[in-house]
């Protein structure tokens, strides 16, 4: 019954009508995930980066969104300690550009009031310092009050102007791949 309740307030909330109410979607950080891979000479560099914060928020039926997710520059891990300290101090500069983001402007499609969405979200992403138009394919997921948020996306890091990782024998692709998961509660804002 109470998981009833909240499928109808959520519906509620995202109803056309009610687009006078706002709704913040808080990402919880340590449910949340940002994982990579980076192609190289004769294997792939996997790891992750930390969520430290992240909200958005929306009026619903309309295609506006505003907010944040930040990511720590200092948090990429690959399982490989002189890797992670070469990729977080020499090529994102964590000491410079301590946050890697992802401001959200806008989407496209239909946001269902529950269960699954597909939508294209345009924002700004910045590395370091510098900002970057993105477009992004999202699967969302609402549940009551539950949100999650999964997307799969490359970014093209070095004609972004970050440093090419590459050595003289080994090789590293120009782009990574970005696999996303936030997951965090929908409320109405404030």
């Amino acid at each position: 019954m109470k998981h009833a309740a909240c499928s109808i307030l959520t519906a509620l909330l995202l109803a056309p009508g009610a687009s006078a109410q706002g709704l913040v979607f808080s990402v919880a950080p340590e449910a949340s995930t940002v994982a990579f891979s980076l192609g190289a000479t004769m294997h792939t560099v996997q790891g992750t980066f930390h969520v430290q914060q992240g909200s958005v928020r929306f009026e619903p039926g309309a295609p506006g969104l505003s907010g944040s997710i930040v990511v720590a520059a200092a948090s990429g891990r690959s399982g490989n300690g002189i890797r992670d300290r070469k990729m977080t101090s020499k090529i994102l500069e964590e000491a410079r550009f301590p946050d890697i983001s992802f401001a959200p402007a806008r989407y496209q499609g239909a946001l269902a009031a529950s269960g699954d969405s597909e939508i294209l979200v345009t924002g700004v992403f910045t590395l370091l310092g510098n900002a970057h138009d993105l477009t992004v394919p999202m699967q969302i997921h609402i549940e009551g009050t539950g949100l999650t948020a999964k997307a799969r996306f490359t970014v093209p890091y070095v004609q972004w102007g970050v440093k090419d990782p590459s050595l003289l024998v080994v090789r590293v692709a120009k782009e990574v791949e970005i696999r996303l998961s936030l997951q965090g509660t929908l409320a109405p804002a404030d």
